[in-house]
């Protein structure tokens, strides 16, 4: 620890990790209030994980109009999406829109990344130590990191990867200019939802492409198009009631789930409901009973309709079999796809089953199985991240009495919030989205708006009432960890092993890091503690400060 006078360092009321929908919508808040922000970005430029998710066909899951901040009127007036579903590129254009329209780019740093918060409990502040050598002083640390980000990819160990000659890319990372796959031969490691989106695309121009699977998906179609204009003003006259419906629904999405049971329904009018779902596209489908996740006969009739779609686009059905998922639909996050089934009816794209003959290593010409060698001429690494913590470990956080974040951490079952927003023993740190709150189960900018407002309002507390110190209470943390388990247990998430648990990284001890009783729920959770004067926190003031 730097025992410098702080008064030697450029000093903020907050820093903020990160220049995506929720580092940018936290300096908007906290700046309006009048405190002194700055913002750092790894990047450079602002987006967050668009700014680095480039990879061919990247595309969001969430329809256009619920995929951006529903606050401002302003803002919602005058950007207009073109399609149903933005593309990569759109999304970015429209964060640059929203940093130019609220004139917050003055307070964001760019290509500038923070190696170190540590918590001085003799100026009650966090020192901030940039990768640059500067060092800064703050008394709130935000982290808007995301829970997927690209500096905490996920590439898997195999074996002499350094001897491959071949190109190779990580959808995470994916480079700015125009990589070529014109008459070469391609494989994609992993088909969670980049690998599903960019396999349609390379097969476009790539000469075979191979396709390395260890566990299938389910896939639901976009059924994306562009947006009439009649389409944009209509959703822009819905502003106020979409939003509403998105912090009162389970998901974050403008829709509820229909309030009757799979099994309730009989079979010819629950298929007719599922068909409807299916040619909407969109997530929709798994809103279509209320028990989809809780019942397992139930979540079985919505699996087998998926497979039984899946055999009826895949032409060759010894190769659709090998597509068929066989664990309960939903409980990985769902994919949606253009084309992607379709692809496989191409001679020139093949599926390699890894499970059944898993990669062993690289070869100088590409990758070996347990049956065979393919040659490659390029590797896509479609692996994911290291999802919810990894983002805030890759930073050196230190709280009180130098407890490591790290090493509070460690063990996937350790992992510890209260309401996924604050950590003990880290006072005035404050997590947006972090682990244990709804996040990744949802759609993000409802999440993050959901959040950014708590923290704005509870910072305009602490200023008001003259608090130094806010920490999460170990004990309310320690029943905030059970609810969450507990919630999770009664649910089917809990029988299959996913990104969202850790199970795509290599060592990480498994936990699962989401609140699953839905967003309007913990919406009403945040509100109690809001009114009740934060009472899940040790407060102290400046006054008991020597005591």
């Amino acid at each position: 620890m730097d025992n410098h006078n702080h008064q030697d360092f450029p000093s903020y009321d907050a820093i903020i990790v990160g220049a995506g929908f929720s580092g940018m919508y936290m300096l908007y808040r906290l700046r309006e209030r009048g405190l002194s922000v700055r913002v750092f970005e790894k990047g450079a430029g602002v987006g967050g994980a668009w700014y680095w998710s480039r990879y061919p066909g990247a595309r969001c899951d969430s329809e256009s109009h619920t995929y951006n901040f529903t606050f401002s009127e302003t803002l919602y007036e005058e950007w207009s999406w073109r399609s149903r579903y933005p593309t990569q590129p759109e999304i970015l254009e429209y964060l640059n829109f929203v940093a130019d329209r609220l004139q917050l780019r003055e307070d964001i740093e760019l290509e500038t990344e923070i190696r170190a918060a540590h918590f001085d409990e003799e100026i009650t502040q966090w020192r901030v130590y940039l990768q640059d050598g500067r060092q800064l002083i703050c008394k709130y640390f935000i982290t808007a990191v995301g829970c997927l980000s690209a500096h905490a990819k996920n590439i898997p160990k195999i074996p002499g990867y350094s001897q491959y000659k071949g190109e190779s890319y990580h959808t995470g990372t994916w480079p700015h200019h125009e990589v070529d796959f014109h008459g070469k031969k391609v494989g994609i490691i992993g088909n969670g939802s980049s690998g599903i989106q960019s396999l349609p695309v390379i097969a476009e121009t790539a000469a075979e492409v191979y396709s390395f699977q260890r566990t299938p998906q389910y896939a639901i179609p976009a059924q994306n198009h562009p947006y009439t204009e009649e389409e944009i003003n209509e959703y822009k006259a819905n502003r106020l009631d979409t939003r509403k419906k998105m912090f009162q629904s389970h998901t974050g999405y403008p829709f509820f789930s229909r309030p009757i049971s799979a099994l309730e329904e009989n079979q010819f009018k629950r298929q007719e409901i599922y068909e409807t779902a299916w040619k909407k596209g969109g997530f929709e489908i798994s809103a279509t009973y209320n028990d989809l996740l809780i019942n397992e006969t139930s979540n079985e009739t919505l699996s087998q309709f998926v497979r039984d779609k899946i055999k009826q686009v895949v032409k060759d059905q010894s190769l659709a079999e090998k597509l068929l998922p066989t664990y309960p639909i939903a409980t990985k996050r769902l994919v949606l796809d253009t084309n992607y089934y379709e692809s496989f009816n191409l001679p020139h794209v093949h599926f390699v089953d890894v499970k059944s003959a898993p990669i062993t290593q690289f070869s100088e010409k590409g990758i070996c199985t347990t049956g065979r060698e393919y040659p490659l001429d390029m590797v896509v690494f479609a692996t994911g991240y290291d999802g919810m913590t990894g983002p805030l470990l890759t930073m050196d956080i230190k709280g009180r009495g130098g407890e490591s974040l790290k090493e509070k951490w460690e063990h996937g079952a350790n992992v510890s919030t209260y309401l996924g927003v604050a950590t003990n023993l880290f006072p005035n740190m404050f997590m947006i989205t972090g682990p244990q709150s709804p996040s990744v189960a949802t759609n993000m900018p409802t999440s993050i708006e959901q959040h950014v407002d708590w923290i704005d309002r509870f910072i305009a507390y602490i200023e008001a009432e003259g608090i130094e110190m806010v920490e999460a209470n170990a004990q309310q943390e320690e029943t905030w960890r059970i609810h969450c388990e507990e919630v999770y247990r009664q649910t089917l998430y809990s029988k299959t092993p996913s990104w969202y648990s850790g199970a795509n990284v290599e060592g990480k001890p498994e936990a699962f890091l989401i609140y699953l009783g839905g967003l309007g729920q913990y919406g009403k959770i945040l509100e109690n503690c809001a009114t009740s004067e934060y009472s899940g926190f040790d407060q102290h003031s400046s006054i008991t400060k020597s005591m």
